[in-house]
């Protein structure tokens, strides 16, 4: 009989943990400025004023940072040729999706984009530029683009699509990138 009772109290307890299926989520309500009022037994305590809590104030972020910070919401999706979305994108997809969403048409294929703007020597690559290269083999026939996402002296990163490993951070002084490497151009 006490086994039986053990039993059932241990089945109660574990049935009491399950958790619901439904669940309820309410918004916080803002808090408001509110006086509250003074107790008539103690005059000495003054007012006290509940307000709500400061906000950030707003960080205008130049167009460059907006581009790079969209940029980096792919690092990870796979590479797919042709590809524009999460499902899969290629180099030029990635740089014209990027700049496509403030607005700026850049041509589709890496080789195109190099003809527009501004060539930049490297030493003098600021975030936001884009970085040439050409990969196959005894060509030095653009094939490649990224966009670069932080310098500073003697480090060049930018993010780009690769076949082999997707959307990634690369650094331009890694001996296969500095090798296939063509021309910078600003575009912003």
């Amino acid at each position: 009989m006490k086994k039986l009772a053990l039993v059932l109290l241990l089945l109660s307890c574990f049935n009491s943990c399950k958790s619901s299926k439904e669940v309820v989520t309410k918004k916080p309500e803002p808090l408001i400025h509110t006086e509250i009022e003074i107790e008539e037994s103690n005059p000495t305590i003054e007012k006290d004023i509940i307000a709500e809590p400061e906000t950030p104030s707003k960080v205008n972020y130049s167009k460059t940072d907006v581009i790079i910070n969209y940029a980096k919401q792919f690092d990870g999706v796979n590479y797919k040729y042709g590809g524009t979305t999460k499902n899969g994108m290629d180099c030029s997809g990635l740089v014209s999706t990027v700049f496509k969403s403030e607005g700026i048409l850049l041509p589709r294929s890496s080789k195109d984009m190099a003809a527009i703007g501004n060539r930049v020597d490297v030493k003098d690559v600021e975030k936001g530029d884009l970085l040439f290269f050409a990969t196959k083999r005894n060509s030095r026939e653009i094939n490649h683009v990224g966009l670069v996402t932080n310098v500073r002296p003697g480090f060049v990163e930018f993010i780009h699509s690769t076949v082999n490993a997707g959307v990634i951070y690369s650094n331009l002084a890694e001996r296969y990138w500095h090798f296939a490497f063509i021309q910078a151009r600003r575009i912003l």
